[in-house]
């Protein structure tokens, strides 16, 4: 019964519109993944996504393309080792990736969840998947306020509908996403308030430590010749690999902009000076090809920061 009135509600309610939720393409359900992970389904879908397949269609394609090629694909959404691993998946699946869930996690960057929803949604296999929404839905339904990941997915594992895997997972999911929300649940509109444990006190099963943010500033020099930009392979944690602008000592009269920006648990306070030479290898970047090269979101931000203050040209 609650199999089938979960299913119902999922027919109806569910977004099936989702690109990703319409293939049985491992490696577009695999991409789709990855790029969900920290980053919300509406950027995924609307500037992410259909570029990166449409530049990458196959595993294969993946595979022969270069790093830089695949980080500037990704460049503006963050988390850029999830890029290299995507890509180093690839190189070593070159044609499909595996069907069992032990040889997923045996793949870079692929963790528990990543390996259960890639054998749950691209090969409909009989595997609880928990995610953040399907956690809350699990934590409320089953009153499972201390347990633990193991428990967890002992639940998930469970409760998967034998006949309908593929559709149990997204219907939790989506329950989650639009009525089993972390506050204000719409308990109402639930298709499993009927058996839910927790209903009477939502808020207990959605507890978490408040997050703590490290302030950090970074002082970076922009040097122009001949409409382009000077910039330096990182060698930093934060984006390595990629194309980035040097480095600086702070000299107030050089002084250009400062911005905002936050990273993983970094607050940010990006701060801009003028500079006239740069040390190292130097890759000059013309501004038409700022947009497809490998940058960061926030040396993008930077750089539309320093052409509204010198009143260039403008950035795409």
């Amino acid at each position: 019964m609650m199999h089938n009135k979960l299913l119902s509600w999922y027919k109806t309610h569910g977004r099936h519109e989702l690109p990703w939720r319409n293939t049985d393409d491992v490696y577009h359900v695999y991409v789709s993944e990855i790029m969900l992970q920290q980053t919300q389904v509406k950027r995924v879908l609307e500037e992410f996504y259909p570029q990166f397949l449409e530049k990458f269609p196959t595993l294969e394609s993946l595979s022969q393309a270069e790093e830089a090629d695949v980080l500037a694909a990704w460049s503006g959404l963050g988390y850029y080792s999830r890029a290299r691993n995507l890509h180093a998946s690839a190189k070593l699946c070159p044609q499909i990736l595996p069907q069992s869930y032990h040889e997923l996690l045996k793949l870079p960057g692929i963790g528990r969840y990543t390996a259960s929803a890639i054998c749950s949604f691209a090969y409909n296999q009989q595997i609880g998947v928990v995610d953040t929404n399907i956690e809350r839905v699990l934590k409320r339904f089953f009153a499972l306020a201390f347990e633990g990941e193991k428990e967890l997915y002992k639940q998930a594992e469970n409760f998967v509908d034998e006949q309908f895997p593929r559709a149990h997972n997204l219907a939790l999911m989506d329950l989650g996403s639009l009525v089993c929300l972390p506050t204000n649940p719409k308990c109402h509109e639930c298709p499993l308030a009927f058996a839910c444990k927790g209903k009477d006190e939502p808020e207990l099963y959605t507890k978490k430590e408040k997050k703590m943010y490290e302030n950090m500033e970074l002082f970076y020099g922009i040097c122009q010749r001949d409409e382009k930009i000077a910039l330096l392979q990182s060698v930093s944690r934060m984006y390595k690999g990629m194309l980035e602008l040097p480095f600086v000592e702070p000299v107030e009269e050089d002084f250009i902009a400062a911005f905002k920006h936050s990273y993983t648990k970094y607050r940010l306070t990006v701060k801009l000076y003028k500079i006239e030479e740069v040390a190292g290898e130097v890759v000059w970047v013309a501004y038409d090809a700022l947009q497809n090269a490998a940058i960061s979101s926030m040396t993008k931000k930077a750089l539309v920061l320093y052409e509204k203050n010198t009143k260039g040209k403008q950035l795409g």
